[in-house]
């Protein structure tokens, strides 16, 4: 199904389709709004999982493994979650070039190693536009045989993802304005509901204080004077006893 707006699209003028690209994107993070509940369901399993010793599995292939990534980095410089706690399983790894070979999202076979250590108290958080991509879809289907419950997020309605899982957060975007393209429509409204779903997990937690990263990792000049900021802010000393007190 193409979109309302592609055909065309390359015959138009630079700055039109500039703009035709940017309504798409807002086009398509609107598609999380009608998907609240679930990522709030969604963070709040998180939450115990964390509270409870266990691991947060974030598994996806391609432009989605790309999104999950991105967000499972992000634990633990901004909310201090134990890096420990947190898995990446890519498929095909995480890239460390520009090549990003698209036959190892039908492979299967390096999860039973990479996912060796699953076990019930872990929540695996699996990622798919389609929702019908087969490493994926294995992964789900071994968390599930483990007693692991799986938060997925795919942007097709019926996806058989989403019957896996416990908490199916559907996210559904239009067409893409380049057919196919993922990376585009589908990975914004991915990248949001996954933002959305760390940072709600970190105010289970206790991690967010007046909108401030109260747990923060300061370990970096930027952060150390974010740190003795957010210090100033909630107690209202001054510098030299926000320092002592970090």
């Amino acid at each position: 199904m193409l979109h309302d707006m592609a055909i065309g699209l390359d015959q138009r003028p630079q700055e039109e389709i500039a703009r035709t690209l940017a309504e798409a994107q807002i086009e398509a993070a609107r598609a999380v709004l009608s998907a609240t509940e679930a990522i709030c369901a969604g963070a709040r399993a998180l939450a115990r999982a964390i509270e409870r010793g266990g691991r947060l599995y974030y598994v996806a292939a391609g432009s989605a493994g790309l999104m999950a990534a991105a967000d499972a980095l992000e634990l633990g410089g901004t909310f201090s979650i134990p890096p420990d706690q947190v898995r990446i399983v890519m498929a095909g790894g995480l890239p460390t070039s520009a090549r990003m070979p698209g036959d190892t999202e039908d492979e299967s076979g390096a999860l039973d190693a990479a996912l060796s250590a699953l076990t019930a108290r872990d929540v695996m958080i699996a990622v798919s536009a389609s929702g019908a991509t087969p490493f994926t879809l294995a992964a789900a289907k071994i968390a599930k045989a483990r007693g692991a419950k799986v938060v997925a997020l795919a942007n097709n309605r019926g996806a058989p993802l989403l019957g896996l899982a416990d908490v199916a957060v559907l996210l559904e975007t239009p067409p893409e304005l380049i057919a196919g393209s993922t990376r585009l429509g589908a990975a914004t409204a991915q990248k949001i509901a996954l933002n959305m779903m760390s940072t709600l997990m970190a105010v289970e937690l206790g991690h967010i204080h007046d909108g401030m990263m109260v747990n923060l990792t300061a370990d970096n000049a930027k952060l150390r004077k974010r740190a003795l900021g957010i210090v100033q802010t909630i107690s209202g000393v001054g510098a030299d006893a926000a320092r002592a007190a970090l």
